[in-house]
């Protein structure tokens, strides 16, 4: 398993800017502990520095103009972006090897040099939009690695699975009328930020390429796997990516506290067995991008237990679908995709 990382993830610091910002340095100090661990009793990781991206390829998905203005402002020394999302003097640079390390992340899996991967970096990503940064985050890490798979690494199709709590909006945009992207999201309904609904499907050419799945406050496995499973994953059959990648975001686990659902660190487990399911299937290799997850233990813990099943470890159990949430998905993504 291939896990890329940077020292500078340890450095951005929203809070010195935000009191109390729930996006803290300790997040990555307690990935990095629970690591050790699990490497000390058997994991297998092929730990790698995370590269710097270049201004090209930010501007593969952004707007040349929203990268100068995070530069400055961090080169001024920081400061807020908007309510909630701040920058300190090196959060540029984090922030250009958090998406760097996605980039590598795809060179590795469409080079053959490791069938699965885990970037283990912050700031996040999935919420920026070309134009503007939010939600803690500042560029786009898991967009800009597909843009780069496709570009410059042969990459046909690109599956991203986003299974933050949070709707990754500045993905769905970047790609809303692509249908070499398949973007499918499962998020909490009526949560940050407000964007994703089932009927939002893409537009123009990306019409059914755009599978938004939210789902009810304190929805458990049992509604989260059943999505994946019945839905998401037979769609990612019949598009037949080169490449998939997931932005991992682990605040939907029932102790986070900017979520409202109810995962366990095995849910994730379970989440990830069936995207390597997928990813199998259809002879492409999987990788995860870091996105959400605010309770450093449980976050932690799952993305240990991410790592491991990406890795082979357990297998993908069936769930019956949800007689609401996965009946009502089906009718809309059923008009697109084989179900």
């Amino acid at each position: 398993m291939l896990y890329l990382h940077h020292p500078s993830s340890l450095e951005h610091d929203p809070g010195a800017h935000v009191d109390e910002h729930p996006d803290t340095p300790e997040r990555i100090r307690a990935i990095e502990a629970a690591l050790a661990t699990a490497q000390a009793g058997g994991l297998e990781l092929d730990r790698r520095i995370a590269p710097l991206a270049s201004r090209s390829d930010l501007e593969l998905v952004h707007d040349p103009a929203l990268i100068s203005r995070i530069e400055r402002l961090c080169l001024d020394g920081g400061g807020k972006i908007d309510a909630d999302t701040a920058v300190g003097e090196v959060s540029y640079v984090a922030a250009q090897h958090a998406a760097g390390g996605a980039c590598a992340l795809a060179e590795a899996l469409l080079g053959g040099e490791a069938s699965t991967g885990f970037c283990g970096m912050r700031p996040a990503g999935h919420h920026a939009d070309r134009d503007r940064a939010m939600g803690f985050c500042l560029f786009n890490n898991v967009a800009i690695a597909a843009e780069h798979a496709i570009r410059r690494l042969g990459a046909g199709r690109v599956m991203i699975v986003d299974w933050d709590v949070h709707h990754g909006n500045g993905t769905a945009e970047i790609f809303r009328s692509r249908d070499d992207v398949l973007f499918a999201s499962i998020h909490q309904q009526g949560l940050y930020p407000g964007t994703g609904p089932i009927t939002d499907a893409g537009s123009g050419a990306g019409l059914g390429f755009t599978i938004n799945i939210p789902v009810p406050r304190g929805s458990g496995e049992d509604v989260w796997v059943s999505v994946l499973e019945h839905l998401i994953v037979p769609a990612g059959i019949e598009f037949s990516p080169d490449l998939v990648l997931i932005s991992a975001g682990f605040d939907a686990h029932h102790a986070d506290p900017l979520g409202g659902c109810r995962l366990e660190s095995s849910s994730f487990a379970q989440l990830a067995c069936h995207v390597r399911e997928l990813a199998a299937i259809t002879g492409a290799p999987a990788g995860a991008v870091l996105e959400g997850g605010y309770e450093p233990a449980a976050l932690a813990e799952s993305v240990v237990a991410t790592i491991a099943a990406l890795d082979g470890a357990g297998e993908a159990e069936s769930i019956a679908p949800d007689p609401i949430v996965t009946g009502r998905a089906a009718a809309h993504i059923g008009h697109f995709w084989t179900l």
